[in-house]
């Protein structure tokens, strides 16, 4: 077996697609048949005629009640990961093939549970049938191919219980130790091991990915945990990759920050991080850290970069010129002579009432920052202050990467300086 996590994955599917046909079947839909004629000919006897269900309309008719099954996204997740699928599709007999990964992936589930319960009027899961079909389907996608699997620990998120694997799209997943096959021993450190983020990548055989393409799609995925919610998060600095079920090899993948307190993932809040890691690693892969438009490309891209950085200090405080430079790029231009930044910053991230207060926290902020480059003791309170400049600068990034913020953000926050001032004037 080539994927452990996509055969469990397609038999906790089949099992509920099953259980969902029956129930239709129970509430009066009928499998539809055809008459087939048997060959007699050839043993001279008189041929005889037999009724063969129609399994595979039967299924495509109900695909609305298959994709509404909670097993369904996940399965097919993993399928988009896994690449290839056109060779199934091509090997039982499809020549209109979707052109995009989910389609061809809603595709093979479909013929897929069409083998599965082939000819059958009822649908009770076959396991002997099922993995005869899963082979079929592993040997269409891996014939000459192999599959690279890097692994690391994601340390400072932790998810809900009942939750093993958690697939984020296009061969990466977290994952619990525990629940990945053969995983590696060096990385169960502690009573409870951490996370695992892994990457799954299927190739020619003489085609072998590098390790600087894990490194950067485990580092967008580090990214898009930053922006997504407040905490302290890191991938541990050694990594494992194998090649199918062979053994490990130790990966150097770097330091990555320093994790503080476990954030947990709920399962209501686990389709929209798959979305956002999505989103935040198309933004990333396609503009290199430039916004959405070129307005501002460069400042975001610094910005981003200040932040993370921040992300990875050891105490508070030492981030505090880190984040100030990512708003300076991005709200002061002029320099911090011009002396703009409090208020702009309190125009983009504060409400009418509470503009005056956070212009006043940042200007204290701002003075903090000389006496952290003089080596003098911070005074009580200000790690508070530094994690508000750091919630704020988050707040800004992850909009206008998501787009519902202009890149330009300092002409957002001039644009309502002036609104704010034309009552005045009146």
């Amino acid at each position: 077996m080539r994927n452990l996590t996509l055969h469990e994955q397609l038999y906790a599917f089949a099992a509920d697609a099953g259980e969902r046909l029956d129930l239709a079947t129970a509430d009066g839909d009928e499998v539809p048949f055809e008459v087939v004629q048997s060959d007699g000919q050839r043993s001279g006897r008189i041929p005889l005629y037999c009724y063969r269900p129609l399994t595979g309309d039967f299924i495509r008719a109900r695909l609305g009640l298959l994709v509404a099954l909670p097993t369904y996204a996940p399965v097919a997740r993993a399928l988009e990961g896994v690449g290839g699928l056109e060779l199934y599709l091509r090997a039982r007999g499809r020549k209109q093939l979707p052109d995009d990964p989910r389609g061809l992936a809603d595709e093979v589930l479909r013929d897929f549970l069409a083998r599965v319960f082939d000819e059958r009027s009822e649908f009770t899961l076959d396991e002997t049938r099922f993995e005869a079909a899963y082979d079929e389907l592993e040997h269409a996608l891996y014939e000459g191919r192999c599959v690279t699997e890097v692994v690391a620990a994601l340390l400072g998120i932790d998810l809900d219980p009942k939750t093993s694997e958690l697939a984020l799209g296009d061969g990466l997943a977290i994952v619990r130790w525990e629940a990945l096959a053969g995983a590696p021993p060096e990385l169960a450190t502690g009573e409870h091991p951490p996370l695992l983020l892994v990457l799954r990548v299927a190739h020619d055989r003489l085609q072998q990915p590098s390790v600087a393409f894990a490194r950067t799609r485990f580092r967008r995925v580090l990214t898009a945990v930053r922006l997504f919610e407040k905490g302290g998060y890191a991938i541990g600095p050694i990594g494992y990759s194998r090649v199918d079920d062979g053994a490990w090899s130790p990966v150097a993948l770097g330091s990555s920050g320093r994790p503080r307190l476990l954030t947990l993932i709920t399962r209501q809040n686990e389709d929209e991080l798959r979305a956002f890691c999505n989103l935040i690693g198309r933004r990333l892969a396609s503009h290199h850290g430039r916004g959405p438009d070129n307005s501002g490309a460069g400042e975001l891209a610094w910005a981003l970069a200040r932040f993370e950085m921040g992300c990875e200090r050891v105490a508070p405080f030492e981030a505090l010129t880190d984040h100030l430079l990512a708003l300076r790029a991005l709200l002061e231009p002029e320099g911090p002579g011009s002396g703009r930044l409090a208020q702009r910053l309190a125009m983009i991230c504060a409400g009418p009432d509470e503009r005056a207060a956070l212009a006043e926290r940042t200007a204290h902020a701002i003075s903090l920052e000389r006496a952290v480059i003089a080596g003098l003791a911070p005074e009580t309170g200000v790690d508070a202050l530094v994690g508000e400049m750091a919630e704020h600068l988050r707040a800004i990034l992850r909009d206008v990467l998501c787009g519902h913020l202009d890149a330009d953000v300092r002409g957002v926050a001039d644009s309502l300086l002036a609104e704010a001032a034309q009552p005045a004037a009146v």
